[in-house]
């Protein structure tokens, strides 16, 4: 399986939050599984930091890509293929950085990892 975590997936996974299932918990860990971190997560979770909306450990722009790193999982990047997914996309969800990973969502082909309704109201593979 190939699985976009949602931001709030990530960081429940690299924090141990006990509102992760376990079957989530262990897709991320399966090695069997590519699992990605988007890019857009990561500028999410520095706004929400610079908002004072987040508490980490350390800086955004430290922390995230060491426990991406360090917990094997990829690094996804916006291209434009993704964004122009933005034209197709019906107006279900007002948050454009879960937009943003739908579109790379369905770009990809890739499961997306989230508990959001909202996102589960689109046309992806949702776990």
């Amino acid at each position: 399986m190939r699985i976009l975590l949602d931001t709030h997936i990530f960081l429940w996974f690299i924090s141990g939050d006990t509102q992760l299932s376990e079957d989530v918990r262990d897709a991320i860990r399966d090695p069997d599984n590519e699992v990605y971190l988007s890019t857009i997560s990561v500028w999410e979770a520095i706004v929400k930091y610079q908002l004072g909306k987040l508490p980490l450990p350390e800086q955004p722009e430290t922390y995230l890509p060491k426990q991406r790193d360090r917990h094997q999982i990829a690094s996804l990047a916006l291209d434009e293929s993704s964004v122009v997914q933005l034209a197709k996309l019906p107006a279900l969800h007002r948050d454009p950085f879960d937009r943003m990973l739908i579109c790379q969502a369905l770009q990809n082909d890739l499961t997306i990892a989230t508990v959001d309704a909202a996102v589960r109201a689109y046309p992806v593979s949702v776990m």
